[in-house]
């Protein structure tokens, strides 16, 4: 079977869907394939913060999330190793610009993206095993055996991504630390204040941020090197709960009643991946009408709470450059013969160069960035240790505050 798009996305994640519907509010329809059988909702929570939500109005979707999730207003760092508080800024009195950030269940981001969009638009159990050009099409051969041929290929297909390796961008490598992650739900309210909460030391970042007043997201990104990990423990998410446990010993019972309180299924662990910034400077991150955004263009540390944030930055942006471009050869004097066809094409192929030109230093400064954040926080070096007691958290949260005062713009569909 062969089907003809206009415009394909692989993935329907937070990046696919979002680009997704950026084009649907420019009047263009889009396809967006999806490997499982269903929306991916692993990850539990993330915290989105001031160009995220920039983003979410721009798409109109917002207003709707920001009834179920309160304004986080500031960070709390302290030691894993004494759990003494070593620093905290309120974000409402802060120096470095605007600022909004809360914590929301990564599933109902996804649903929420999915129910503003066409019914059709994406087509499950749909994974792509090759691209090949066919003139100025792109065909997208799947598992079962169809042939999508586009026009415009957009990859969102997470780290793994076969849209970036079409590309030629290296695979993202490991940078020998790895990431637990869990939410867990009270019965009542918690009485954490909303605010983000992190502990460093040891070779560990544990953190929890509560979502609203009966639930909390939590996260733990360690060394894995480190002598007490085992890779066995990667799939069992009991043993996972005991190396927490381990790991923030020192830390209140209060605090580490949020861990105990966890259920196995809301456990999960993996690797932590990213791409060397170099690897975009120097490869192309469009090509043919090809690109790829959010973890399969960028995949980065943790530590400065962008990998979700900066997805939705691309989408809007990448919307914004396909979308117009579109409109141009739609008002344009442009025949429907094959002349005219190659005209509208060309058209398209600025829209997704404009895209990769706002996106390339972006990208890099947000992945070297957030792994020297990380080295900080993490390090087990006695002179870095005593700096970041002393004077480093505060320096990296302002510099987390400062990275997410980005503005992608609006979608101009007027």
């Amino acid at each position: 079977m062969q089907i003809d798009e206009d415009i394909v996305i692989v993935g329907a994640g937070i990046s696919g869907l979002t680009t997704s519907l950026g084009l649907h509010r420019y009047g263009l329809r889009s396809l967006v394939l999806e490997s499982s059988e269903s929306l991916r909702t692993t990850g539990f929570a993330l915290t989105l913060w001031t160009n995220a939500w920039r983003a979410l109005d721009a798409v109109g979707i917002a207003d709707h999330l920001r009834q179920h999730y309160p304004l986080l207003r500031g960070f709390q760092v302290a030691s894993v190793d004494t759990g003494l508080k070593t620093g905290e800024i309120i974000l409402e009195e802060n120096k470095y610009g605007k600022y909004e950030a809360r914590c929301i269940r990564r599933k109902e981001l996804l649903e929420t993206l999915e129910k503003e969009l066409p019914q059709g638009t994406i087509r499950y159990s749909s994974k792509v095993v090759s691209i090949e050009e066919s003139g100025q099409l792109k065909l997208v051969h799947l598992a079962d055996g169809c042939i999508i041929r586009t026009k415009v290929l957009i990859g969102c297909d997470g780290v793994n991504s076969v849209v970036a390796k079409w590309l030629g961008l290296q695979k993202p490598i490991t940078v020998g630390r790895s990431a637990i992650r869990g939410i867990v739900e009270y019965p009542a309210a918690h009485g954490f204040d909303p605010k983000v909460y992190i502990y460093f030391g040891g070779g560990v970042r544990f953190g929890f941020v509560p979502c609203d007043d009966k639930s909390i997201y939590w996260f733990c990104t360690f060394n894995s090197s480190t002598d007490t990990w085992n890779e066995n423990t990667l799939e069992n998410p009991i043993k996972l709960k005991e190396f927490v446990l381990n790991k923030t010993a020192n830390i209140s019972k209060e605090v580490s009643d949020i861990v105990e309180r966890t259920e196995v299924k809301s456990v999960s662990c993996a690797e932590v991946k990213v791409r060397l910034p170099w690897d975009i400077l120097i490869r192309d991150i469009a090509k043919s009408n090809i690109c790829v955004a959010g973890d399969a263009l960028h995949p980065m540390t943790p530590d400065i709470g962008q990998g979700g944030c900066s997805a939705l930055e691309d989408s809007v942006i990448l919307a914004r450059c396909i979308g117009e471009s579109f409109l141009k050869t739609q008002k344009g004097d442009i025949s429907n013969g094959k002349e005219g066809a190659d005209m509208k094409i060309a058209e398209i192929k600025k829209g997704v160069e404009n895209y990769a030109k706002q996106r390339r230093w972006r990208s890099f400064s947000l992945i070297a960035t957030a792994y020297v954040v990380g080295f900080l926080q993490e390090s087990n070096n006695k002179f870095i240790r005593f700096l970041r007691e002393k004077f480093l958290s505060k320096y990296t949260v302002a510099t987390m505050v400062r990275m997410a005062d980005f503005d992608c713009g609006k979608l101009d569909i007027s």
